[in-house]
């Protein structure tokens, strides 16, 4: 196979189809890349070699016997520690959950498997998904393959640099506040957050059941439509789930590829920019809606007033909603069981094993969240910020009215050295400042590789939102993005990164 691994999951699904590879060896070049490159990345927390390669040789016998179950049979993926895989680590970044083996597949990795695509490993994230730059994992900080100094974005990040250093072809991420685009953007990779119960949620460990939302983590547009139109549709498992016939999200992707956006109205959102905002990151955003005009769409400035209000609204809910969930980590059913000395009562094994299985964002939140919905504060703070929620989705219906798809940057500055945010939580949960309207609406967005930042060379993102169930939308639109910027650079940006020059693949 020519290439190594930098190549799309497309065109390892072509080559699959020709005859030209085996999944066996695809497969094993990925993991002989994460063995060159991941003690440095540390973009997995657990890779399963033997039963990877063991369903990479059920691809090929079923290629061979004519059985193939779809066009990616046989093309390897990562799936992010927050989705429960049978006879696998589940650990949700968390010291609580350390060794958890679920006996149970979660649907989205029940549909991969349905699919035939072999399971690398399961990746790093922020416990239990609280934060924005993989720092808060119990189990060490994933790094930037671009700068190995940096953050790979969070709480997504150990999928977004598994795929931007070629250690997977594919990978699956959760959103709930920007967790797969967010880290889409400081990478150089594209993250899509399908609209909320596009995708099923059963099996993946909550955090915030009315926000978080699995999806996919690719380095291309294409590449990312092919993996949701495997793990997307109605599941009777998940109270939540849409029943609806979903278009083709890889057909979707592929009219965009052309690069004609004819037709297509554009709107700028006015609250997702100015001061702030890094130049370098605005610069590239402003020459992307350049592109986008000048292959003939409209673009306009929409303003949505109550975006503004969206951080603090989200950082009531988030809260609110982890600490509910979280609460069944009490020592006493799965996880970890921490037993005082003397004749402790059953509270008192509760609050030694929380203390010491919980890392100091997820109390944090806990704390948070928990006076949040106490008595004499519930109307005052979550009430009112679902009440905000209600004016974002607001704002959206009254943008999407008149445009097609909303643009903004993804991030606002590029990412950050590792440890210059851990203290300054504000600073951190800024970085979910375009992201998280598209959650608490429910409606899906993309983000895709934008151009590297003036100041310092680095990856930045532009997001595309689309209405509820509209997802196809994002498709086109990334895809006709991607492939403009395609042409402006001459090939891939990933071609570009330098944090793991001299490593061979």
């Amino acid at each position: 196979m020519s290439g190594g691994v930098e190549t799309t999951a497309a065109w390892l699904a072509d080559q699959l189809a020709e005859g030209a590879v085996t999944s066996v060896d695809i497969t094993q070049r990925h993991l002989d890349r994460i063995g060159e490159v991941d003690e440095r990345v540390h973009a997995f927390l657990h890779v399963d070699a033997e039963g990877a390669l063991a369903q990479a040789a059920e691809s090929d016998a079923r290629r061979a016997r004519g059985e193939v179950r779809g066009p990616l049979d046989g093309v390897p993926i990562a799936v992010k520690d927050v989705l429960a895989t049978r006879g696998l680590p589940t650990t949700c970044g968390s010291k609580i959950l350390e060794g958890w083996i679920p006996p149970y597949d979660a649907t989205v990795v029940a549909r991969l498997r349905e699919a035939g695509l072999p399971i690398l490993g399961k990746t790093n994230m922020d416990e239990f998904a609280m934060g924005s730059s993989t720092e808060h994992s119990a189990y060490g900080p994933t790094r930037n393959p671009w700068d190995l100094d940096r953050i790979p974005g969070g709480s997504g990040g150990g999928s977004a640099a598994a795929v931007a250093a070629y250690e997977a072809p594919l990978a699956i991420g959760t959103d709930t506040g920007g967790s797969i685009r967010q880290p889409g953007a400081v990478t150089g990779t594209v993250g899509v957050k399908p609209t909320y119960g596009g995708v099923s949620r059963y099996g993946l460990v909550a955090l915030a059941n009315s926000l978080d939302q699995a999806g996919p983590v690719t380095r291309t547009v294409l590449d990312a439509a092919m993996l949701h139109d495997v793990i997307g549709g109605h599941d009777p498992r998940d109270s939540t789930s849409i029943q609806q016939e979903w278009p083709s999200f890889t057909e979707a992707a592929k009219a965009g590829s052309t690069g004609d956006m004819t037709g297509v109205k554009v709107g700028v959102i006015t609250e997702l920019s100015g001061d702030g905002w890094q130049a370098g990151v605005m610069n590239r955003f402003n020459e992307s809606v350049e592109l986008l005009v000048k292959a003939g769409a409209e673009v306009v400035e929409v303003s949505c007033p109550s975006f503004v209000h969206a951080l603090a609204a989200y950082y009531l809910i988030l809260p609110a909603e982890a600490s509910s969930n979280l609460a069944k980590f009490d020592a006493m059913r799965y996880g970890l069981r921490v037993t005082p000395d003397g004749d402790p009562s059953a509270e008192d094994v509760m609050r030694a094993t929380r203390d010491a299985g919980f890392g100091d964002e997820v109390k944090r939140r806990i704390i948070l969240g928990t006076y949040a919905l106490s008595s004499g504060y519930y109307d005052a703070y979550y009430g009112q910020a679902q009440k905000i929620r209600t004016l974002i989705s607001r704002d959206f219906d009254a943008a999407f009215a008149s445009v097609d798809v909303l643009v903004s940057p993804t991030a606002p500055t590029t990412a950050f050295r590792l440890g210059e945010k851990l203290d300054d939580p504000m600073a951190m949960y800024l970085n979910d400042l375009a992201t998280i309207p598209a959650n608490l609406a429910g409606v899906p967005g993309i983000s895709v590789p934008n151009g590297l930042a003036d100041e310092d060379g680095l990856p930045s993102g532009f997001q595309a939102l689309a209405p509820a169930l509209a997802d196809d939308r994002v498709y086109r639109v990334g895809a006709a993005l991607e492939a403009l910027h395609t042409a402006e650079w001459g090939g891939p940006l990933l071609d570009k990164a330098t944090g793991l020059e001299g490593v061979s693949s």
